[in-house]
């Protein structure tokens, strides 16, 4: 299972080497998406991601910075296939699997995609799929596990949750993403075994994280930081330092661009 950082900042002014939060899992010849901030497409067609490979994109919640670069993902998806003359490649009937937290987000999809088509029912190469807590998604290659937290506060009696973390498996590794959580302790449930844990640091300060994380070290691999607030932002390679004293060499910070393999 391979990833590529495509974006790696929070939800911040646009910084320098950096773009808001998205990243490919490459799993049996296929891509999928892990949220799509800005620009998200642009960075994995330049990478040499086949976005005509894209099978699905999975949105953790519907803040701006994790779902910006979602109608220009599918857009380019739909200009690339215009270009496209190998037929193995070619999208054809084929759909990807748009896994939402949220139906007002496919709303928003097609209104865009009406403004720029001038069309009262324009075509968009997804399929929605609104997901909440429990298996998510099983397509034989990668499987997903949603569980939700509380970065959105928590949801009424009889209300859906809108912000949710991943448990992702492929190739017989596990991958834990965060999402944007109201604290570490709502990952719990998806670490045991985990290879890799992405998490979030535009909520949480680094070294409050890394020991939390230190007291359960037995239970999964690497961790992965990102989701970038200040205190990254404005120290990279310190907070690098603070992780690893407290973590070890198992821990890195994400920076855009950068590839992995679990």
């Amino acid at each position: 299972m391979d990833i590529t950082f495509l974006g790696t900042c929070s939800g911040t002014e646009p910084m320098p080497g950096r773009r808001h939060t998205s990243f490919a899992v490459e799993a049996g010849g296929w891509v999928y998406f892990f949220d799509a901030g800005e620009g998200c497409s642009h960075t994995a067609h330049n990478l040499g991601l086949d976005l005509l490979r894209l099978r699905a994109v999975f949105i953790s919640h519907p803040h701006i910075d994790h779902i910006g670069g979602l109608p220009n993902l599918l857009w380019t998806v739909v200009k690339l296939g215009t270009r496209n003359s190998d037929p193995a490649r070619a999208l054809g009937a084929r759909t990807i699997d748009l896994c939402l937290p949220s139906e007002a987000i496919w709303d928003a999809l097609q209104a865009v995609a009406r403004a720029d088509r001038l069309r009262p029912d324009p075509f968009i190469p997804a399929t929605p799929h609104y997901y909440a807590d429990g298996p998510i998604y099983d397509d034989g290659v990668l499987r997903v596990q949603a569980l939700h937290n509380t970065h959105l506060g928590h949801a009424a009696p009889d209300q859906p949750w809108h912000a949710f973390s991943f448990r992702i498996e492929a190739e017989g590794k596990a991958l834990v993403y965060s999402g944007d959580i109201g604290h570490v302790s709502e990952l719990e449930p998806l670490l045991d075994a985990a290879d890799l844990v992405l998490m979030e640091t535009g909520h949480h300060g680094v070294e409050a994280t890394c020991r939390y994380l230190a007291a359960r070290a037995e239970r999964f691999g690497q961790i992965g930081f990102l989701h970038h607030g200040r205190e990254i932002l404005d120290d990279p390679q310190g907070k690098l330092a603070l992780a690893q004293s407290l973590l070890g060499d198992r821990v890195f910070i994400a920076d855009d661009g950068m590839r992995v393999t679990v």
